[in-house]
């Protein structure tokens, strides 16, 4: 635990120093996180399917197709 806080603070430290407000960029990652993974859901939904449906292999593969759909930013 100790060594991921001190991952962490050195991500904020890198942050700041390129002029990144780290809370912005970890709200917003979260964001594109949380719209990719209900476009996931909806996909499986659309199939009729469930997570427990697919192998994490599979999963990852819907994954990335979504991802290659989504705009870039």
């Amino acid at each position: 635990e100790e060594e991921l806080g001190d991952l962490l603070f050195s991500v904020v430290n890198v942050c700041r120093l390129s002029h990144v407000d780290a809370e912005e960029a970890l709200t917003r990652a979260s964001d594109k996180f949380a719209l990719r993974f209900r476009e996931v859901e909806n996909e499986l939904r659309a199939r009729n399917k469930d997570f427990s449906d697919y192998s994490m292999s599979e999963l990852d593969a819907i994954w990335d197709e979504i991802k290659k759909k989504s705009p870039k930013k």
